[in-house]
């Protein structure tokens, strides 16, 4: 087994995933930094991960013992024999990073695999996941891994990086169950996870190799006759029977002609009490008999029908009648789900009884109980459902419990319990409305529920599918316009194009226009406009400007008179659409819309006249207005419903307008506040695209080794996804430089390789780039090189970008560099920097040290200290302070 933690540990591991530093650990345990970090290096080597941010992941998502393997199905039945198979498994799995189990149905995969993930789980100390796909249907294997590792999506993250982002943090073992009928998606799936993961071992159970370069397969035999077989048979028989005697005779034949196979020595042990071993036999003789005309396939599937076939028909027509209708649920069912599809509650619940002590049905115990039919036993009653004539009106009863059983979560969603009971039966909500004819109120109600469950349980990008579906099925055409509404708000959150979003507000324009509903299509085409000309960075195609106006021209003339909500949206679509660019809105209109959107009292059209009037403000220079504006966007999110995709657009740009414009005004505790909150809120999530926010703020405090350590998550979770670097990172990988470099002991080639980083990610432009001049002069006066100081100060002079996050701090710091390096025309370039500096507080310290510098100026480096301490900008007091002991 696994190394268990202490509970100082778990102490210390709880504080990991709320993100403390070692410093506020000691204080809240009131232990030294010393203690904190040796509990820290004992927790890396428990879990075998190589970071503190890794166990913070593993924190969070509430693991507290070191080899915990998720999903692990848990047997209320002894393990009979394999200890031959159970040591070639996990030698295969210790030698090979894939490994198949390959076998029949029925010969005993499932339970050998969770034995062996059960007994392997030292070599993972950070544990994984077994995931049954006897549920899945094609489309929903990541979902399924990501589900078992309570894995979401963030905000412009594809599942599969979210999953690999958590399986990639260590050593893990990731067990994907019953692979054969997804097997092309399985063993795509398992390839990219292998590639992306170093460190995680794929262990599959299949009738058929997934067919991936370097895959071991260990084929699984039936029980060995003359010993393991009897084993079993006597096992379970007892169970079912205490009192069970049989000829060790009788009981070898029945294993012979049942060919060994596990499950089909099961079923028939179970019928031990009522038949008696030598009835057992007589029965499976007949039944053998009225097969012995099939030809073709393995023969162990021969005596497993048989056994099936007996077995059915050895039940009453009550319990026939539930067993082959129950056929039709893909996952684990409740005493309600088994209802709608078998009449009377009390009938079923005894029925259901009688099933499990028959071995036809499984008993799933837990805080509901649930019941389900292992795979060959299910495919068994389908068929025995579809000879019957009743596969139509039972899917009708379970397309009718689906919907009503997704409606009433639906209702439940924010209490303690949701998530599970949904993660229990999504997949029957799946297969019910895949299998569902077209438009009708029952399809459509499960539709419209499942998309809003998924989108709350932040499956992004499978609720927006549902979202397009609702719509397509919808019964009306008021229907159809509010799911197509609900779907633009989840596409801004699950697609990197906005584009989608813009069309999915066009079609809910012409169904409002459709059901006569003028407001809302008034509203719609007005988002559009507002979408377009707000986002336009995320749309593959520009929108021209006639069309736009066109629109909002028909929005006008649909909207109902004295209607606030309606004027607001207007007023703001109205103030992009004027503005001197896209992306930039007209000011006089811009404060015309926050007016008229503080009327609507509806905090996201707040947020949103807010934005218009923030970026108008940014555009005129207007730093610390912008920023302030969006602080209080900022204090709007907590009245925002995070299950409403409504909410979704204007939470997500908040949290990135509030990071930008806090670091554009030097507003460095603001930026920090901003990111930390974003990294904490599920729709975002922690993601490179967070992490890249928090390293800045990080580095530019002076918390050189926290930014190193999230710059390192960000680029990990990066390149894991296997994207091309992109142009956004660069000022996070730039201050990386920056904080590798002004390590107390800084290390060359870490330096280096994050130079490395920036150039590849700036494409050629980085001479050209603010946040690299900042960077290059900044180190250039820490390190006191001022012979090479002048085109250092000249390049921070010449980069012109003035909406550029980092303009300010290149300048200053040139100024600074010049001063420090006795350039001729330094004074002249404190000049020149200080307009720039009155909307930045970082760089009005800087430039205040620079003059202290420069004069000799005790008193303004005084004042350059108390600004820098009100920064909290460690680094750079620590670094005034020396300036003001040699003075």
């Amino acid at each position: 087994m696994a190394e268990r933690i202490s509970e100082r540990e778990a102490e210390v591991l709880a504080a990991l995933g709320a993100r403390l530093s070692n410093a506020q650990i000691a204080n809240r345990l009131h232990i030294s930094v010393r203690t904190v970090e040796s509990h820290v290096s004992s927790l890396l080597r428990k879990y075998g991960m190589a970071d503190r941010w890794a166990l913070a992941e593993l924190a969070r998502a509430g693991e507290r013992e070191p080899g915990r393997v998720a999903g692990l199905p848990v047997s209320g039945t002894t393990f009979v024999g394999r200890a031959a198979e159970r040591a070639a498994v996990l030698a295969a799995v210790e030698q090979a990073r894939l490994v198949t189990l390959l076998g029949p149905g029925g010969v005993g995969k499932t339970r050998l695999a969770a034995v062996a993930a059960e007994e392997a789980v030292a070599l993972f100390p950070s544990g994984g996941a077994f995931v049954d796909l006897v549920p899945v249907r094609d489309g929903f294997v990541a979902r399924a891994v990501a589900t078992t590792l309570g894995v979401t999506e963030g905000s412009h993250q594809p599942l599969e990086e979210a999953v690999a982002a958590r399986l990639g943090t260590g050593r893990s073992l990731l067990v994907l169950d019953n692979c054969e009928h997804v097997i092309d998606e399985a063993a795509a799936f398992a390839e990219r996870i292998l590639a992306a993961c170093p460190g995680t071992r794929v262990l599959v159970t299949s009738r058929e190799r997934l067919g991936i370069p370097g895959e071991r397969s260990v084929p699984i035999a039936p029980l060995p006759l003359g010993s393991d077989a009897e084993r079993l048979f006597r096992d379970r028989a007892l169970a079912a029977d205490p009192e069970f005697v049989a000829d060790p005779a009788v009981v070898a034949d029945l294993c012979a002609r049942l060919d060994g196979m596990p499950l089909a020595i099961e079923l028939a042990a179970a019928r031990g009490a009522s038949l008696g071993p030598t009835g057992l036999l007589a029965a499976l003789d007949d039944a053998l008999r009225l097969l012995s005309g099939v030809r073709g396939g393995d023969e162990r599937h021969r005596s497993l029908r048989a056994v099936l076939s007996w077995s059915y028909d050895l039940l009453d027509e009550e319990e026939q009648a539930l067993f082959r209708r129950l056929g039709v649920f893909v996952g684990a069912f409740d005493l309600d789900a088994a209802t709608a599809v078998g009449g009377d509650r009390a009938g079923v619940a005894d029925l259901l009884g009688r099933l499990v002590d028959k071995s036809l049905v499984v008993h799933v115990r837990g805080r509901v109980s649930r019941w389900r039919l292992l795979e060959t036993v299910r495919a068994f009653a389908l068929a025995q459902m579809s000879a019957a004539g009743e596969e139509d009106k039972t899917r009708a009863h379970h397309l009718r419990w689906a919907a009503g059983a997704a409606s009433a979560t639906e209702a439940r969603i924010g209490d303690s319990t949701w998530r599970e009971d949904f993660d229990a039966m999504a997949a029957d909500l799946r297969a019910a409305l895949a299998a569902a004819g077209g438009p009708g109120e029952v399809t459509h109600r499960l539709a419209s529920a499942l998309a809003h469950l998924t989108y709350a349980r932040r499956h992004l990008l499978e609720s927006y599918a549902h979202h397009r579906t609702a719509a397509a099925v919808a019964p009306d055409a008021a229907s159809a316009a509010r799911d197509l509404r609900a779907g633009a708000g989840c596409a801004h959150v699950s697609t990197t194009s906005n584009q989608h979003v813009y069309e999915f507000l066009l079609e809910a324009a012409e169904q409002a226009a459709r059901a006569g509903d003028d407001r809302g299509r008034a509203i719609d085409l007005a988002r559009a406009v507002e979408t377009a000309c707000r986002y336009p960075e995320a749309f593959e195609t520009g929108v021209p400007y006639e069309r736009l106006r066109g629109l909002l021209d028909e929005a006008v003339s649909a909207a109902p008179a004295d209607d606030p909500k309606v004027a607001a949206h207007l007023a703001v679509a109205r103030a992009w659409l004027a503005g001197p660019v896209k992306g930039a809105p007209d000011p006089a209109l811009a404060a015309t819309a926050l007016a008229t959107t503080r009327a609507a009292a509806d905090p996201v059209l707040v947020s949103s006249g807010l934005c218009a009037a923030g970026t108008a403000a940014l555009h005129a220079g207007r730093l610390r207005e912008a920023d302030r504006v969006t602080r209080e966007r900022l204090a709007l999110l907590p009245s925002m419903d995070r299950d409403d995709p409504y909410c979704a657009p204007e939470i997500c740009n908040t949290y990135g307008r509030a990071c930008i414009y806090a670091i554009m005004t030097g507003d460095l505790p603001g930026a920090m506040a901003a990111a930390r909150a974003g990294i904490d809120d599920d729709l975002l999530r922690d993601t490179h695209i967070t992490a890249s926010r928090l390293v800045q703020p990080l580095a530019l405090t002076g918390r050189f080794h926290d930014a190193i350590e999230h710059a390192e998550r960000m680029l990990d979770q990066w390149e894991r996804a296997g994207r091309p670097a992109p142009l956004w990172m660069l000022p996070a990988v730039s201050l990386t430089v920056l904080a590798s470099a002004m390590l107390d002991e800084p290390e060359p080639t870490a330096v280096a390789r994050w130079r490395a980083h920036a150039a590849e990610m700036a494409g050629g432009t980085l001479g050209t780039a603010p946040v690299a001049a900042f960077v290059d002069a900044r180190l250039a006066l820490h390190d006191e090189r001022y012979g090479t100081a002048e085109p250092l100060v000249r390049r921070a002079f010449t980069v012109d970008a003035p909406l550029d996050n980092y303009l300010a701090y290149a300048r200053a710091a040139g100024a600074e560099l010049a001063v420090a390096a006795d350039l001729p025309d330094a004074a002249d370039l404190l000049a020149a920097a200080a307009p720039l500096a009155e909307e930045n507080a970082w760089a009005a310290a800087c430039l205040a040290r620079a003059r202290g510098r420069l004069h000799d100026d005790r008193a303004e480096l005084a004042r350059a200290l108390t600004a820098f301490q009100r920064l909290d900008a460690q680094a750079e007091s620590a670094h005034t302070r020396a300036l003001l002991a040699h003075r």
